[in-house]
């Protein structure tokens, strides 16, 4: 564990200045831990969702810990999570999927919903820091089996990268088991979300049921295989995504691109380019279908209208057409 946060703090925070999001459970108690020995500061924060009973208590007994641990400071944060009809709902590298009472109160659902408000709670008390999150090795093969049952696209088995700033996970290497092993070692006994074994969240069953089925119908190993394949698409992503940045910026005509460069381009990086165009103008939610529809106008033109890929910040409908051997994006 000492040596997976020296690593990462060597390649993104030399400084050795860091915050630690802090729930209390054995992940995050484990990586404050090392922490705690590696880096020269660390800034504890515990985010109370207030979704639970006795939430402030737990919290409360994660400030306690952390500062004991060596923390410098110890904050909680808490927060309002969104009901349904409050808020954009916006997906994030380990999303989980609530039952469908869930997804009625909330957008998303409970855990999307508490995910937002914990990032937007984090990302304001950092206080300029990196925050070190206590993803491992097993929630990662978890984000890449999320990511194939949806078929989204290579992007969506990348996993979670080590640093995606402000957010860093040394432990993306390092299995769970380890994690609970350190708290052992150090005598503390770490809380238990409820939420982390109740079977209605997708991700629960996957950890529970369908990777250990996986490990032993395949001979074991498969959590390391999927964040080994994890890492090597992001690997090939970034040379993809590097190409992609080139032909938008050769492509670009005012506020649109020009249909002709666009189509010589290859698919993966056209897709790309596409796709980051489309974002930085406002769109919202792209799906792989969306993104196959707007290609079409480029590869596949038979007089279609535009393509809906999403609403404003207005409130208005974004909709991609072609126009004049351009590619644009209007409002309607």
């Amino acid at each position: 564990m000492r040596r997976a946060v020296r690593e990462w703090l060597g390649r993104y925070a030399p400084d050795g200045v860091v915050a630690v999001a802090l729930s209390g459970g054995a992940d995050s108690v484990a990586l404050t831990a090392a922490a705690c020995a590696e880096a020269d500061v660390v800034d504890a924060l515990t985010v109370d969702h207030g979704l639970q009973t006795g939430s402030a208590e737990v919290a409360a007994a994660a400030a306690a810990l952390a500062s004991k641990l060596g923390c410098r400071s110890a904050r909680v944060l808490t927060v309002t999570v969104e009901r349904a009809g409050t808020g954009p709902d916006i997906a994030d590298h380990d999303q989980d999927i609530g039952d469908r009472a869930g997804k009625a109160r909330y957008p998303g659902g409970p855990e999307a919903a508490a995910r937002r408000a914990r990032y937007a709670a984090l990302d304001q008390a950092r206080q300029g820091l990196p925050v070190l999150l206590g993803h491992t090795l097993d929630d990662q093969a978890e984000t890449v089996l999320l990511g194939l049952g949806r078929g989204s696209g290579a992007r969506s088995i990348q996993g979670m990268p080590e640093f995606d700033a402000p957010w860093g996970r040394p432990l993306l290497g390092v299995r769970r088991s380890v994690a609970r092993e350190l708290c052992a070692d150090l005598g503390i006994t770490p809380w238990e979300d409820p939420h982390n074994s109740a079977p209605e969240f997708t991700r629960v069953r996957l950890r529970h049921e369908v990777l250990p089925l996986l490990e032993d119908v395949l001979g074991g190993g498969v959590a390391a295989a999927l964040a080994r394949t994890a890492a090597q698409l992001r690997e090939d992503g970034e040379v993809l995504d590097a190409l992609a940045g080139e032909l938008l910026a050769a492509a670009r005509d005012g506020d649109g691109l020009r249909i002709e460069m666009l189509a010589t381009a290859a698919p993966a990086v056209r897709r790309r380019a596409i796709r980051e165009w489309l974002l930085e103008r406002g769109a919202k939610s792209l799906t792989d279908s969306n993104l196959r529809a707007v290609e079409a106008l480029v590869t596949r033109w038979r007089g279609q209208g535009g393509v809906a890929v999403g609403g404003s910040a207005s409130g208005t409908r974004l909709v991609a057409a072609r126009e004049h051997g351009r590619l644009i994006l209007g409002s309607e």
